[in-house]
C-alpha cells in the first residue's frame, strides 16, 4: 500500500471554485466513508479548511485511487468534473509524506507559519478515528505529521509573529479602521468554532471596546463566551444579527455555512465610520453584494490569498531540514515494517526448532538422571546461541531494506530458511488495534 493525496489549495485554484467545492458537515463525513469503501483504498482521511480540501489515502494502485478519489470528490462538492479536475493535484509516496508534513508546519498556508493548520490537520485525523476509515498507515502518518509541526515550533521562529488569516486581514482592514486595528472598536464574531475562539481572544487582546459572540446556537456562543481571557460582551442568535450590527464597527465572519450568513438587506445602514466585514469562512458568510454597499468594507478570502504572506527565509529553511530528517526517519520505518513479517517469522520458526529439539532432549537426558536445573541452563544456551546466529542477519535485512532492491534480501531469508509463506502473510495481516487520537 502506498499514501496518495488528491487535493485542491488556494495555491492552485480560485476562490470561487474553492468555495464551491467546499466539504463540510455531513457531506464529509459522507466523503471519508465513500473514498474508504473505495476498490483501490484501505485508510483515508480529509483536511478540508478555507483554503484547501485534500484526501489523504492508503492505496493499492495509484491510477485507481486517482480516478476514484477524483470522482469522489466531484460527487461530494456538488462541482462537475471537468471545472474541477484542472485545479487538482496529486502528490505519491514520498511527496504525499512531505506534503502533509508542510501543510501541518504551516507552509503551505496563506500565511505562512500560520498555527491554525496544525488544529485542523489534527481535527481532521480525530474525526477519520470516529469514523472508522483511518488504521495503521495513515495513524503513523499523522502522529509524524502532529509530531513535526510541534517540532517546527519548539525548535525554529516559523510562528513567532503569530500570524493567522485573521492578522492577515486586520492588517488590511486596518487603514478604515484608523490604524489601529482592533483596538477600541466594537467587534461582533459570528460564529462559535475554533476559528471564532481566535477572533474573541484576538480582539481581547487588542483592547477592543466590546465584544459580541452571534451564533445559531446560543449555547455554544455561551460556552466561547465563558473562556478565560475572552471579555465577551453578551450573546445573541443570528435572528439578531441586524440588530448587534448596527453597533459594531466589525464583523468577524467564521461559520462557513451553506448559502450566505449576511445578505445585504441586513446590513444597517451607516451613521458612524466605516463597517468592515473580515469573512474568514468557506462557503463565505458576506454576501457579495455587501461590498458594493455605501461605507463598507469587505476583507474576504479572495482578498486575502491576494497578499500571502511569507515567513522569514532562515525560518523556512529550518523546518524543511526538520521535515527532511522526520520524513528520512519514517521512511526507514517504514522500510524495516516491510520485511518485520519475514524477520518474525524466520524467529518463530527458530523458536519451535529449539522447542521441539528440547523437549526431545529432555525425555533423553530426564531418563539418565540429569537435574531440572542442568536441563533449564542447557535450554538458556541452546536458545542463546540460535539468538546469536539469527541476530545478525536479522539486522542487516532491516538496514538493507532501505536500499535499493531492499525487498530481496528479505527474499533472500524467506528462501534460505525456507519460511512458510502463510506465515509470513499471517504476521502481516496482525496489525494492531485502531488508535484514537486526542
Amino acid at each position: 500500500m502506498s499514501v496518495l493525496v488528491v487535493g485542491l489549495s488556494h495555491k492552485t485554484t480560485p476562490v470561487a471554485v474553492l468555495e464551491r467545492a467546499s466539504v463540510t458537515g455531513d457531506r464529509l463525513s459522507k466523503l471519508l466513508h465513500d473514498v474508504a469503501q473505495a476498490e483501490p483504498v484501505a485508510e483515508v482521511f480529509v483536511v478540508s479548511t478555507c483554503n484547501r480540501i485534500e484526501v489523504y489515502a492508503d492505496v493499492d494502485r495509484f491510477h485507481a485511487g486517482v480516478t476514484a478519489i477524483c470522482e469522489l470528490l466531484a460527487r461530494h462538492s456538488g462541482v462537475p468534473a471537468d471545472d474541477l479536475t484542472p485545479h487538482l493535484y496529486v502528490h505519491y509516496e514520498d511527496r504525499a509524506v512531505s506534503h502533509l508534513l508542510a501543510v501541518a508546519c504551516g507552509l503551505d498556508s496563506v500565511v505562512e507559519g500560520e498555527e491554525q493548520i496544525v488544529g485542523q490537520v489534527r481535527a481532521a485525523i480525530k474525526l477519520a478515528g470516529q469514523q472508522g476509515t483511518i488504521g495503521r498507515v495513515l495513524g503513523d502518518l499523522g502522529r509524524l505529521a502532529l509530531r513535526a509541526s510541534k517540532r517546527a515550533r519548539a525548535e525554529t521562529g516559523i510562528g513567532r509573529a503569530g500570524a493567522s488569516l485573521l492578522s492577515l486581514a486586520v492588517e488590511l482592514a486596518s487603514p478604515s479602521l484608523g490604524g489601529l486595528g482592533l483596538a477600541g472598536r466594537d467587534v461582533l464574531v459570528v460564529g462559535a468554532g475554533s476559528m471564532s475562539g481566535l477572533a474573541v481572544a484576538t480582539a481581547a487582546r487588542s483592547g477592543a471596546a466590546s465584544i459580541v459572540v452571534a451564533n445559531r446556537t446560543l449555547r455554544k456562543a455561551e460556552r466561547l463566551a465563558a473562556r478565560p481571557g475572552t471579555a465577551v460582551t453578551r450573546v445573541a442568535g443570528l435572528g439578531d444579527l441586524p440588530a448587534v450590527m448596527a453597533e459594531a464597527d466589525v464583523v468577524i465572519c467564521c461559520i462557513g455555512a451553506t448559502g450566505h450568513v449576511i445578505t445585504a438587506d441586513m446590513v444597517p445602514a451607516r451613521r458612524r465610520g466605516t463597517l468592515v466585514f473580515l469573512d474568514l469562512a468557506m462557503p463565505r458568510d458576506v454576501e457579495p453584494a455587501v461590498a458594493d454597499l455605501p461605507g463598507v468594507m469587505v476583507v474576504g478570502m479572495d482578498t486575502l490569498s491576494e497578499h500571502r504572506t511569507a515567513a522569514r527565509t532562515d525560518d523556512v529553511a529550518a523546518v524543511w531540514a526538520i521535515l527532511e530528517a522526520e520524513l528520512a526517519a519514517y521512511q526507514s520505518a517504514v522500510d524495516a515494517a516491510r520485511v518485520a513479517p519475514t524477520v518474525v517469522a524466520l524467529r518463530a520458526k527458530a523458536a519451535g526448532v529449539v522447542d521441539a529439539e528440547l523437549a526431545r532432549l529432555a525425555g533423553r537426558l530426564t531418563s539418565d538422571g540429569l537435574s531440572g536445573h542442568a536441563l533449564d541452563e542447557i535450554a538458556q544456551a541452546v536458545r542463546r546461541v540460535v539468538d546469536k546466529l539469527l541476530h545478525a542477519p536479522t539486522v542487516r535485512v532491516k538496514e538493507l531494506a532501505g536500499s535499493q532492491g531492499g525487498e530481496e534480501y528479505a527474499a533472500a531469508l524467506r528462501v534460505l530458511f525456507d519460511l512458510d509463506p502463510r506465515a509470513v502473510e499471517a504476521v502481516t495481516r496482525a496489525a494492531p488495534e485502531q488508535e484514537h487520537f486526542p
